[in-house]
């Protein structure tokens, strides 16, 4: 009995082993392949020893930065929108730290070194102030600390559903899974990414409306890159929240805040473990905040959207395109 525990046992070493070595070539091969068939739309701008991913088109200005939320799409999180925008002003998009083509940052991720990213690879490229910042999700707190630490060079603001920096506190005591989301499943895959892990379960993921194949497959072909650098900002998210929550007036800036209120899926209410009752009284909260983040300017204008999930950009991109040239327009008036 013992010998044949044994023997079983080594099989199944053996295969698991083969398995890992496997995976291991197939994400070797996945990762030549995506340096070939997806090259870096844009430039890699050193900011001192890394590269960030910097993609600029268009002329103009003010000169509109696109800044992601919480995802591994980086600068192509934006595709639906970036060649409209470039039609009216230069329009940049880039990839965070370790996300993408962005080579990763050494120690935590912090929103004032993420705020310093920005800066480094915008100057470094020769992008000149003014500037009109637009965030989605988290992208809203990291614009927030951009405006913290270089608000003469921040003109006009555009917040796409963007995150408060009190929602893990008030979403916390409707839906406690919004405020304590269980990272297991990605540090596993982040940890067995080498083996190919993360760029098997990637490899089928759908199209968001407005969204193109080639797209979708270029986010796919770089996930096992992009995992490490979005959970380092997802654990660091606690503290870019308190630290954009030190900076909540943009004075006579123009803004524009846009909301996202589509009722949860039963998927998304799945997720959060709540009722269609709480996913309700869950949206209201977060357009509260949302009217918050409006009084945050003395020209501030807030659009709630009843057709359009957390990623707007991709639903309605008609909305934001539209929002965001409202703005570059108030900046211009502006001008003497």
């Amino acid at each position: 009995m013992r010998k044949w525990l044994r023997r079983l046992g080594i099989g199944v070493a053996t295969i698991v082993i083969a398995a890992l070595v496997a995976g291991s070539g197939f994400e070797w091969l996945g990762r030549r392949t995506a340096a070939r068939d997806f090259p870096p739309p844009g430039t890699l701008v050193d900011i001192g020893g890394r590269r960030i991913h910097l993609d600029c088109r268009g002329s103009g200005t003010p000169v509109v930065v696109l800044v992601s939320g919480l995802d591994t799409g980086g600068a192509m999180a934006w595709s639906a929108v970036h060649d409209s925008l470039a039609a009216t002003t230069r329009t940049c998009a880039y990839s965070r730290a370790g996300i993408m083509w962005s080579d990763a940052a050494t120690g935590p991720t912090t929103a004032k070194g993420v705020a310093d990213d920005l800066h480094a690879a915008l100057g470094a490229a020769g992008e000149r102030a003014p500037y009109v910042m637009v965030g989605h999700s988290l992208g809203g707190p990291y614009i927030m600390t951009y405006t913290k630490y270089f608000g003469p060079e921040v003109s006009g603001v555009v917040m796409v559903d963007a995150s408060h920096p009190d929602q893990l506190e008030t979403l916390g005591r409707i839906a406690p899974a919004a405020a304590n989301p269980s990272m297991t499943p990605l540090k596993v895959a982040a940890a067995f990414s080498w083996a190919g892990v993360v760029r098997i379960a990637t490899g089928a993921t759908p199209a968001m409306p407005n969204q193109s194949p080639e797209v979708v497959r270029a986010i796919a072909a770089y996930a096992s890159h992009s995992i490490d650098g979005a959970l380092k900002e997802l654990d660091a998210l606690g503290g870019t929240l308190a630290e954009a929550g030190t900076m909540r007036q943009l004075g006579d800036r123009p803004l524009v805040v846009l909301t996202a209120l589509k009722p949860m899926t039963e998927a998304e209410l799945a997720t959060l473990k709540i009722t269609p009752e709480l996913g309700r009284e869950f949206k209201a909260a977060w357009r509260a905040m949302h009217d918050d983040e409006a009084t945050w300017s003395t020209r501030s204008e807030h659009r709630v959207l009843e057709d359009a999930s957390h990623y707007i950009q991709y639903d309605r991109p008609d909305v934001v395109i539209q929002s965001v040239r409202s703005v570059v327009d108030s900046v211009r008036q502006d001008r003497p």
